[in-house]
């Protein structure tokens, strides 16, 4: 089954997961709503609520009540899940597309498996 994104172009995969892209929704802004996720990423509600429950589950993201709202936390410094990619943190990835305070200019954390 094909997903459209990218104003309906169709296209049967993508390089990065929708753990991936929630991850990146979240890191662009951590007061997002799960709809706004589900819009973007082109997933349904349920599975971006699915999705964010286990990026919290497994310590990825950090979720906290705000009055109405929830705000999320990334947690940059946290390696990424794959054995191929273990020796890189999740904030890398962040970085790298852009979707980060790093990525935006607020100073770059040097993972210790980073060249300098």
């Amino acid at each position: 089954m094909s997903t459209s994104y990218d104003g309906g172009d169709q296209r049967s995969w993508t390089f990065l997961t929708n753990h991936a892209h929630t991850l990146i929704c979240i890191a662009h802004d951590p007061g997002t709503r799960i709809q706004d996720i589900a819009t973007r990423v082109g997933i349904t509600l349920r599975t971006a609520q699915t999705i964010v429950a286990d990026l919290v589950a497994e310590g990825d993201v950090t979720r906290t009540r705000v009055g109405r709202r929830n705000q999320y936390e990334v947690h940059p410094e946290l390696p990424l899940r794959h054995p191929l990619e273990q020796d890189h943190p999740v904030g890398q990835l962040l970085v790298a597309l852009g979707a980060s305070a790093e990525a935006r200019g607020a100073g770059v954390r040097p993972h210790r498996n980073s060249s300098p």
